[in-house]
């Protein structure tokens, strides 16, 4: 996934620190990309790319524990919050400094098989 932002260096220390992302390669002022455990998150200046992007995406981030993320990461930048409900698995969502939709979903115990 790429993400376009006019302010790159605030954005690379929102997934770096705020969120905790592991930080895999970089070119300062033009890219970040980050480790997303079998894909990646590339963080890009706005401007650099061949083709108009102007839609913004919904980033699904799977937390072990979400009280606990959310504590971590401050509940300031919490916009949306849901409790689990039956099957339906907590999630809450934040917003990046460019107002990107960030949504952490808890992820569920899996089921043991029989």
């Amino acid at each position: 996934m790429e993400l376009y932002f006019e302010d790159l260096s605030r954005a690379r220390e929102f997934y770096l620190r705020v969120l905790g992302l592991d930080l895999k390669e970089e070119a300062a002022g033009h890219f970040a990309r980050f480790d997303g455990g079998g894909t990646f998150l590339c963080l890009e200046k706005k401007g650099t790319e061949n083709y108009p992007s102007s839609d913004k995406a919904v980033i699904f981030l799977e937390v072990t524990h979400l009280a606990a993320t959310l504590e971590r990461i401050g509940r300031k930048h919490v916009v949306h919050e849901e409790p689990a409900r039956g099957q339906r698995a907590a999630w809450a969502v934040l917003h990046d400094p460019e107002g990107h939709n960030v949504l952490l979903l808890e992820k569920r115990p899996k089921k043991k098989r029989r």
